[in-house]
Formats: C-alpha cells, sequence, structure tokens
C-alpha cells in the first residue's frame, strides 16, 4: 500500500491506471487516507482560535473533502464523457477520489508548515487580532488550493495514457474548475473552520448563506493589505 501510494505520488501513469481502472477497493483505501489526512490537516486550521475550534475543524475539514467529491463525482463523470476521455463513472469517481486521497495527504504534510505560520501569527488575544485571523485565513485558503491542483495535476499522466493531451488536459481544467467552484462555496456554507475573533465558537454558523467565500477572503487580504 505504502509503496503505491508512494509510486501515486510520483505521478506513475502506470500504478495510477492499475488502482483506478482495475482496483475495487481503492476507493475505500483512499477514503480513510482522506478521513486521516484531512482530519490532521483540519485541526491546524481551527487551533488559531481555540482548540475547541480546532476539534469541531477536524470533523468538519473531512467532511468538506467528502461533500466536495459527492458533488464533482456526477459532474467529472459528465464532463469526462462529454470531452471524450472514454472513462467510465467508476473510473472518474475512483480518479476523484485519488486526487482526494493525495491532496490531504499533501495538507497532513503541510501540517507542521502551517502550526509554524501560528505560532508567529499574531495571537487572539492582541489587539490586531483580526491581522492574524486574515494571515491564518489566506495562509490556508493558499495551501489548499496547492494541494487540490498539484494532486489533480498527478492524474493528468494518467489522463494522457488513456486519452490524447488535448482531451486530457480540458479532462483536467474541468475537474479543476468543479472542485474549486464547489469546494470553496461548501467551505463557506460549513463555516467556521479558522474561526472569527468577534464571534463565538460554533460548529456551525445559524446564517450558512448568508453572504459568499469570496467576500471573505476579499476582507482578509484588505486587512492585510490595505
Amino acid at each position: 500500500m505504502a509503496k503505491r501510494f508512494h509510486a501515486i505520488l510520483r505521478g506513475d501513469p502506470e500504478t495510477i491506471d492499475q488502482l483506478i481502472r482495475h482496483d475495487r477497493g481503492w476507493p475505500l483505501r483512499c477514503v480513510l487516507i482522506i478521513l486521516v489526512g484531512a482530519g490532521i490537516y483540519g485541526s491546524t486550521v481551527g487551533l488559531w482560535r481555540s482548540p475547541l475550534q480546532a476539534g469541531f475543524t477536524a470533523i468538519k475539514f473531512p467532511l468538506l473533502v467528502f461533500l466536495n467529491g459527492g458533488g464533482n463525482a456526477l459532474l467529472n463523470g459528465i464532463l469526462a464523457q462529454l470531452i471524450g476521455s472514454g472513462l467510465s463513472f467508476r473510473q472518474t469517481t475512483s480518479a476523484l477520489l485519488t486526487s482526494l486521497a493525495v491532496a490531504s495527504c499533501l495538507l497532513a504534510a503541510f501540517a507542521t508548515v502551517t502550526l509554524f505560520v501560528l505560532a508567529n501569527a499574531p495571537p487572539l488575544s492582541a489587539k490586531n487580532a483580526i491581522i492574524g485571523h486574515s494571515v491564518i485565513l489566506v495562509v490556508h485558503i493558499f495551501f489548499i488550493a496547492y494541494a487540490g491542483t498539484l494532486a489533480n495535476s498527478i492524474l493528468l499522466r494518467f489522463l494522457k495514457s488513456v486519452t490524447t493531451a488535448t482531451v486530457a488536459r480540458r479532462t483536467l481544467l474541468g475537474w479543476l474548475a468543479g472542485n474549486f467552484l464547489l469546494g470553496s462555496q461548501l467551505a463557506w456554507v460549513l463555516r467556521p473552520f479558522v474561526g472569527s475573533p468577534q464571534l463565538a465558537v460554533e460548529f456551525l454558523r445559524p446564517d450558512p448563506l448568508r453572504g459568499n467565500f469570496y467576500e471573505a477572503v476579499g476582507r482578509a487580504l484588505r486587512h492585510l493589505f490595505f
């Protein structure tokens, strides 16, 4: 298992093809990797606000990954057929779970870096606590976007092995767009993850549909740069 996953992280198309197209037990192993990796990373996301928020986020972050994966499974299957990749719905779902497992593994590795950022950001008790919140938020968005993009790009070699380079790139871009658009808004609905210094620690906000992810990112950037 460890040897196979190492081959996936290196982007070995033969190993990825074998697991996605022929190994029926691979999706379940991906689920286990996501639970552990996303849970570890999620605990570092909410730790700036409080240990309780860290516990909430450790639960919600894997949930976010699974909801995003479930929402994109159907879309990815349809896109794969429309673009002409030749992959079945089961194969595209397995490919999606593979990318989510890789992203979760990468994020777990980034946890030590995010803890370093946490240790150097303005604490909750500081007068400029909103700056600390903005730093933590932007850093985590960057790491999540980077891990997701890298995890999907690993699948590019696999896609090129089953179809043409043009179709492979179009399929990958479609998958990336779906993951980003749905994942970002799901993250907003399931907030808080970092936890605002002005608001109470909660598992979910009472107004999940108020505002959107992009407004929150814009506010964080304004606090940091303007």
